[in-house]
């Protein structure tokens, strides 16, 4: 049975808008909240932090013996637990390592960030990031 073209054609369109291709990295992300100074990357500069606290620390793995420092990455919410994601991405900059060890996710956002992201304050969600 041969379908007619412009049924074809909406039948692929939709298709496509289902299919999301992964352009970046995927792990996890947590929030922390203040006092944020000082950080590894600047110590106590107020400057450093960007206009909306939209902000990061990152774990080992990112950190890159402090070369991280004020690296920016655009980032989005996938999943979590009590589908905490909001639409949309955002823009962070890498501002501190993360204090913890071990670092309890890939990207440990500031409280703002993390809001920008997810309706769950205190989830751990996976993310997409890239650089």
């Amino acid at each position: 049975m041969d379908l007619p073209f412009p049924i074809l054609v909406m039948a692929l369109i939709v298709l496509c808008k289902q299919i999301s291709l992964v352009q970046g990295d995927i792990g996890t992300a947590t929030s922390y909240g203040p006092p944020y100074i000082p950080t590894k990357c600047h110590g106590n500069r107020q400057d450093q932090f960007p206009p909306g606290n939209l902000f990061v620390a990152v774990n080992e793995g990112l950190w890159d013996n402090g070369a991280s420092c004020g690296r920016r990455y655009r980032l989005k919410c996938l999943s979590g637990n009590n589908r905490p994601c909001k639409e949309g991405t955002i823009d962070v900059t890498v501002v501190d390592f993360c204090s913890k060890r071990p670092c309890p996710s890939t990207i440990v956002l500031s409280k703002d960030a993390f809001e920008a992201v997810s309706r769950s304050p205190n989830a751990k969600i996976n993310i997409e990031y890239i650089q």
